[in-house]
């Protein structure tokens, strides 16, 4: 009988935790195949390419894909600079895709539709750790299938927005229409004509729809007819700014400051309670029906945009054996570590092995899908948990469960604010009494910092 480790390991997604596991299995002496849905490496993090990280480059690079990347002559970028979605595809995960090892087992445009034990169904207990993983496939040349020896399942969730409704699914007549949005459209750059001028109703309270809402004041500065409808579902204004958005972030503490001088200024309408009971279309327009504030309300809108998170995929799972916690939807030992009532990026303890172990042996969920429906992941943490599963996939128990991560005291959000220059004043002009040449410039030097610029705020996210 063929042994399982003359097959490779597959990984699922060729996002930033994907080829960190790619990098760790070569340097381990085992081969990976890698599975990506996109037509390159990185798609969904071009998705959001235009949105500025938190966290700096020493923070986005894995030390495995760090070590093959400069043994192929490359050199990394300046530490300490904040790089966009697109500067991380362009300048680290392009060049790791485009080492001849990673390259030959990359497989784009490969969509993995279900992921099986070779002769067994999900039922079938006989011989069940000991038989390789069937993976299907499909791809432009029709459907295939493949044997491996582990699986880890890096695929992520930004493919899988969370609807607007409260409750969990999508309200009567949301889906299926071109002027709702999900996630953080390039308001400012390739879709600046549908919504320069226009009305949209930005929903959600996290880092997406901040950035969104931002992005949507810079616009109106430029066109005033630019209206900003921005609705929260479950709190109000005072959770969404308060205790530097209840993170202890300065950067997202610098955001809420800019969208509260916003509203402030009435040049954001809020809408707190917010719960929507349906979309219709009527003479070119979104009519949204809701409530807000315990009010029944319409709104006539050009554009929505549904910020309201993420969830894990597990339909091409099915025949495997997982435990996910019934609320969080992350593994069991996980969940209690990331409930997001209680935790923040920079609380969450480093983790591995046994924290992300499912009933299916050699079976690992890693990256941003691995913590279910929790809101804030770091690239280093998953490069931490990419880290642990490798080595207990090669047999180094103790190195498995060692911990390696090492973060700044508040995580690697703790980066210095970035503010943006684009056009725009962030927060306002400063008093006159003060040598500054805004609102958030006057309260940086007030504070000992060096000044912020003068450009409007712009969010800067984590996502892997």
């Amino acid at each position: 009988m063929e042994s399982n480790d003359a097959f490779p390991v597959a990984v699922v997604g060729a996002g930033p935790v994907g080829l960190a596991a790619a990098a760790r299995l070569l340097e381990a002496g085992m081969t990976p195949i890698i599975f990506e849905k996109g037509n390159s490496v990185g798609t969904a993090l071009l998705e959001w390419g235009h949105v500025r990280v938190f966290s700096p480059w020493k923070y986005n690079i894995d030390d495995a894909a760090r070590r093959l990347l400069e043994s192929n002559g490359w050199a990394a970028p300046s530490p300490d600079y904040l790089p966009t979605g697109r500067e991380i595809v362009d300048d680290y995960l392009l060049p790791l895709s485009r080492v001849p090892a990673i390259e030959q087992a990359i497989k784009l445009s490969a969509t993995v539709t279900a992921i099986a034990r070779r002769g067994l169904d999900k039922v079938s207990s006989g011989g069940r750790s000991e038989a390789p993983f069937a993976i299907r496939y499909r791809d432009g040349e029709g459907e295939h299938e493949v044997v491996a020896r582990a699986v880890i399942d890096a695929s992520g969730t930004w493919r899988q927005p969370n609807p607007m409704g409260v409750n969990g699914i999508p309200v009567l007549g949301e889906s299926g229409g071109e002027a709702v949005s999900y996630g953080i459209p390039d308001v400012i750059g390739a879709r600046r004509s549908d919504f320069v001028g226009k009305r949209t109703l930005v929903v959600g309270s996290g880092h997406s729809a901040i950035n969104v809402a931002l992005a949507l004041l810079e616009l109106q500065q430029a066109n005033p007819s630019t209206e900003i409808h921005w609705a929260l579902r479950n709190h109000g204004v005072a959770k969404l700014l308060g205790g530097g958005l209840n993170d202890q972030l300065p950067e997202r503490g610098a955001l809420g400051l800019a969208a509260k001088k916003a509203m402030d200024a009435g040049k954001l309408k809020m809408l707190t309670s917010f719960s929507a009971s349906g979309i219709t279309r009527r003479n070119g327009k979104v009519v949204v029906t809701a409530t807000a504030d315990g009010e029944a309300i319409e709104l006539e809108l050009d554009q929505v945009v549904v910020a309201t998170g993420f969830r894990p995929d597990f339909s091409f799972l099915r025949e495997l054996r997982l435990s996910v916690d019934p609320a969080v939807e992350a593994p069991p030992a996980l969940a209690p570590l990331i409930d997001p009532n209680l935790h923040s990026c920079g609380t969450v303890p480093p983790h591995g092995v046994d924290e992300l172990s499912h009933p299916e042996k050699d079976f690992y969920i890693v990256g941003s899908k691995s913590y279910g429906r929790a809101p804030t992941f770091l690239m280093r943490t998953g490069y931490e948990q990419v880290r642990s599963v490798v080595a207990e996939l090669a047999g180094d128990h103790v190195a498995a469960r060692r911990v390696e991560l090492v973060l700044p005291e508040t995580g690697v959000c703790a980066a210095t604010p970035r503010i943006s220059t684009s056009s725009g004043c962030c927060g306002g002009p400063a008093p006159a009494t003060v040598d500054a040449c805004c609102v958030a410039d006057a309260e940086a030097k007030s504070e000992g910092r060096s000044g912020c610029g003068c450009g409007q705020t712009r969010v800067e996210i984590e996502h892997a």
